[in-house]
Order: C-alpha cells, then structure tokens, then sequence
C-alpha cells in the first residue's frame, strides 16, 4: 500500500527527474534506500503513464502530423522521414532492453553504481554543451541518439540528458535535438509500460493515493519538461552538470563509508 505522502513524494521525484537531466531511475534507486519507500509494480506503472501523457500533449501536433504521414505513406516528407527516424532509433532500446533486462535490473541495488552513472552522466552534459551546430537529424543521427538512449536505462544515466547531449554533439540545433529527445521517448516508455503490464498485480490496490499521485507526476513533468526545453534552448543544458557530479561523488562516498 502507498499512503498519500509517499505517493506525492513518489510522483514529485517522478515529475521532476523524468524529463530533467537527472536519471529518474537513479533517484528512484535513492528514494528506496534512504526513505525506505518500495511502491508496487503498478504505482511505478502508472505514473510513468502520467509522464508520457504530459509528453503526448507538449508534442501533440508533432505527432498527429507524423502520424498522417504515415497514413498517407508520405516517407518523402519532413514528417515521414521523421518518423522512419523514430523507428530506427527505438531499435537500440528494444534490443537492449529485451537481451539484458536482467542485467540493468540487477544494477537497482548497487548505490555505487547509480553514482558512478551519475558522475558520466555530468559529463556528458557539460561536453555537449561546447558543441555548437545546425544542422537537422539524419538517418545516422537518429541511430546514434538511439544508441544513448539504449545506454540509458542503466540507473544513473539521465535518457533526456543522454539523448539530447548525443544530438548536439552531432551538431543538431539545439531544438531539433530537444523535439526529436522527446518524440524518440514516447515509444520508448509506451514499450516499457507496456512490457511490464503483464507483470502487475491490481488486486487491493488503494485507487486515491494512485489517482493522486498520477496528477501529481503530470502536474510536475509539465512544468519540468517546460523548463529543460527554456534551458536547452538557452544554452545552459550544462549546468545539470554540476548537480549530477554532487550527486554522484556523495552517493559514492555514503556506500564507501558504511
């Protein structure tokens, strides 16, 4: 059962570090341990479908033209092509998340290395933010963005911080990295939901606190995803940076000092 309070505490953590440069799956790892809140298989669900939902809305007219395109079988146009590079970018994550479940699974556990991950993860973000460019994404480039959002579902590694860093480092401009980031995690967490449905067990779950807690991540991932998009675009994606290597280097020496 999940109370009220550890709901709102789940879904703020689950708003916040969802879309910001953080590692959602890092702070969750963190929020276990050190508040002891372990929430049932359908709570994580769920709010990671009040996340997605929040995506869907921001990117709403992307997507209905992506998927008119593909309706019309228009491959040629800005959206068809779009589309195809969606497709070739999810190919990573489904790989790699079906062959080594089991493995990034079992890195839940390991505090040190969520720090570890964090403290690359920082390092990537503040590379990525000397690159300059302006170019748009390519069919390469979206095999590539695909790639690092496949090395994110390690706990620790941030998928928006990884996937956005990997289009300005090929020199995408900064807002068709960001939209392209974003459009790229729609399929990616649908499939993960999606994976982990047959899994759940509904029976005697508390309905008000799960609701609640929906709106919540809904509310927060809004907002979060508005500012990362000000902060792309302001050139001060780097800055996460910082709070990432904090975060690591503190968690390294809680578990080197027990």
């Amino acid at each position: 059962m999940v109370t009220l309070i550890e709901a709102l505490i789940l879904a703020i953590i689950q708003g916040l570090t969802e879309w910001l440069p953080v590692s959602s799956s890092g702070h969750l790892v963190i929020a276990q341990e050190f508040l002891g809140l372990n929430p049932p298989l359908i709570f994580d669900v769920m709010l990671h479908v009040g996340t997605l939902i929040v995506v869907v809305a921001v990117f709403r007219k992307d997507i209905l033209n992506i998927l008119k395109a593909i309706a019309k079988g228009n491959w040629q146009s800005q959206e068809g092509k779009l589309a195809l590079y969606i497709v070739a970018g999810s190919i990573p994550i489904a790989v790699t998340g079906f062959v080594l479940r089991d493995f990034f699974e079992s890195m839940f556990c390991n505090l040190q290395s969520v720090g570890v991950a964090l403290l690359v993860t920082g390092c990537v973000l503040f590379v990525s933010e000397k690159r300059v460019g302006t170019k748009k994404i390519g069919a390469t480039d979206s095999l590539i963005i695909g790639l690092a959002q496949a090395v994110a579902i390690i706990p620790g590694v941030s998928r928006s911080g990884l996937t956005v860093s990997a289009g300005l480092l090929r020199k995408i401009d900064k807002a068709s990295a960001f939209r392209f980031s974003f459009l790229l995690s729609v399929p990616a967490v649908l499939g993960a939901t999606l994976f982990e449905v047959k899994d759940l067990v509904v029976g005697n779950v508390d309905m008000i606190p799960l609701l609640f807690g929906v709106i919540v991540a809904m509310v927060v991932g809004y907002l979060s995803l508005r500012l990362l998009q000000k902060i792309v675009l302001s050139e001060k994606f780097h800055y996460f940076s910082v709070y990432c290597w904090i975060a690591g280097l503190l968690l390294i020496v809680f578990v080197l000092i027990q």
